[in-house]
């Protein structure tokens, strides 16, 4: 199946700011999953080799060969972690880093780290595996930046870790920004360190209903918030701050059924709103998460071409062109709201778009499991 479509409706573009032009999307491959080993992130190796690493929740970390046709070549199973839940997962260099922990409804596991050495894909070998086993909450992401991996523990907020030793990694310090923003009487239950981007020694840390975070990590013994943002047009109602992605100055934010938000964050104290995306008319009503027809949940980018991509649940996916940041300019691309398939995550390696779906009654149902694998083009 092909997508395309035109990107014309642009005002004052730059030399090196042009709109793509068009974007064409086909079908590459599909990997199907069961509910019990449900994807939430498929990444491919960072440097290159032909594999696609899987976060496959309670089926443990899958790795699949992608060079000729798609096998599974190896991977382990939660016995390995504790039995905690494999929820995400990132790279940097040839070492995995596994953010573990089930986080979704009441059976909420300990938050959790692993750290996987793939220089071999089909041997990998478990470096060092962490948990607090007195906390709840899981974890959604983990990232790694030379000597530190800073992981995002949900309630718990931001861990940061020493990783100079793989097989030793030291926890350093627990930094959980305040509830009381953006809303005067929070409940703590929505407020929860989900994505993060980490630029030289600030983390852009997204709190769920607590919004954006910037925090200083240049101390990173005492962490230190620089500055927060929440979009005020949605004061007294449901929020969630997801995941984020920065270029420069400018950072795109997925923000769920309220779509993406495009901010200014050179001055950290004073985080302003640039656009707002708002497909589904989420400032309709408190009820509106419930029956929108999008959900944005991952977020990456084309810096090249000015391409943001959203995993946005009901509606699959969404492309933007951002050479004009106060302009977006999106259509849906792939899938729809009538195929009972929902995304959770996308990434991207190349031209290639890696989608999850995932196993869901609400907000939105989907019925089935996998990972599907496109390719783009810009002509």
């Amino acid at each position: 199946m092909i997508f395309a479509f035109s990107l014309t409706t642009f005002g004052q573009a730059t030399e090196s700011q042009k709109p793509a032009g068009n974007i064409i999307i086909r079908d590459n491959y599909s990997i199907s999953s069961t509910c019990s080993a449900m994807f939430l992130s498929a990444k491919a190796d960072a440097q290159g080799k032909p594999f696609l690493y899987i976060a496959a929740k309670d089926g443990g970390l899958k790795i699949y060969s992608i060079g000729t046709g798609q096998k599974l070549v190896a991977g382990f199973t939660i016995d390995s972690f504790h039995s905690l839940h494999v929820m995400n997962l990132s790279q940097a260099d040839h070492y995995l880093f596994l953010a573990l922990g089930n986080h979704f409804g009441s059976a909420l596991q300990s938050p959790g780290m692993a750290i996987i050495d793939v220089k071999d894909p089909t041997h990998p070998l478990l470096k060092s595996f962490w948990q607090d086993g007195s906390k709840r909450g899981g974890a959604g992401i983990v990232e790694a930046v030379g000597n530190y991996a800073y992981l995002g523990a949900m309630k718990n907020g931001l861990i940061i870790f020493d990783i100079s030793d793989k097989a030793k990694p030291e926890r350093i310090s627990n930094f959980i920004p305040s509830i009381n923003f953006p809303d005067a009487h929070p409940d703590a239950k929505k407020y929860n360190a989900r994505g993060m981007m980490i630029v030289r020694d600030l983390v852009y840390l997204c709190f769920d209903a607590g919004g954006i975070r910037i925090i200083s990590v240049a101390d990173k013994k005492n962490p230190a918030e620089l500055g927060r943002y929440s979009n005020p047009e949605m004061n007294g109602k449901p929020r969630a701050y997801n995941n984020i992605i920065i270029d420069d100055s400018i950072a795109y934010v997925a923000v769920d059924y309220c779509g993406m938000e495009v901010l200014n964050i050179k001055d950290p104290a004073n985080i302003k709103l640039v656009s707002w995306w708002n497909p589904w008319n989420c400032k309709a009503g408190p009820l509106k998460w419930f029956t929108s027809n999008g959900h944005c949940n991952e977020i990456v980018m084309d810096k090249t071409n000015h391409l943001v991509f959203l995993s946005s649940g009901k509606s699959d996916l969404q492309v933007a062109d951002v050479a004009d940041p106060a302009k977006p300019v999106f259509k849906p691309l792939y899938g729809g709201t009538s195929n009972n398939m929902g995304t959770w995550g996308v990434s991207l390696s190349g031209r290639n778009i890696y989608l999850t779906y995932i196993c869901a009654v609400i907000p939105f149902y989907s019925n089935w499991t996998g990972v599907k694998a496109l390719r783009y083009d810009v002509e």
